[in-house]
């Protein structure tokens, strides 16, 4: 019985001295400023699609306009390049023909509205409507 309380003691001992030294170990403070918090939750990288060029994620961060074929090569193309689902292809101009004969109006409000099987703006969501007409007008040059 007198080894088993030296033994208790011991252990107790021992587990009190490792709560004081992590306790002192872990009192610091940090800065809760909201760009101290900004800086600290940020993300670790980025991805960035193959040939995608460098500048038009930099544009768009930076709220400038991205080109026809950028929002083409980004948003447009999975469906665009080979006519999946009946959309017109890129640089046909039998598959833009019935279409362009409503007028680009009407071109560019099915495109931001949708129609069919295409959601509206297409998979460009974040685009405006001047970039969305933009990539009409590469598609169909």
């Amino acid at each position: 019985m007198k080894i088993l309380t030296v033994f208790k003691w011991k252990h107790i001992l021992a587990i009190l001295v490792g709560i004081t030294t992590a306790g002192s170990v872990m009192a610091f403070s940090q800065d809760m400023s909201r760009e101290a918090i900004a800086e600290r939750i940020k993300p670790a990288a980025q991805v960035r699609i193959a040939g995608e060029e460098a500048m038009a994620g930099k544009q768009a961060q930076a709220g400038g306009e991205r080109s026809g074929e950028q929002i083409y090569s980004q948003a447009c193309i999975a469906c665009h390049s080979t006519g999946v689902l009946g959309a017109p292809r890129k640089g046909n101009a039998d598959d833009w023909a019935p279409r362009l004969a409503q007028g680009m109006d009407i071109v560019l409000e099915h495109s931001i509205n949708g129609l069919n099987a295409m959601p509206p703006r297409g998979t460009c969501t974040k685009c405006s409507d001047e970039e969305i007409l933009a990539a009409i007008e590469f598609m169909i040059e």
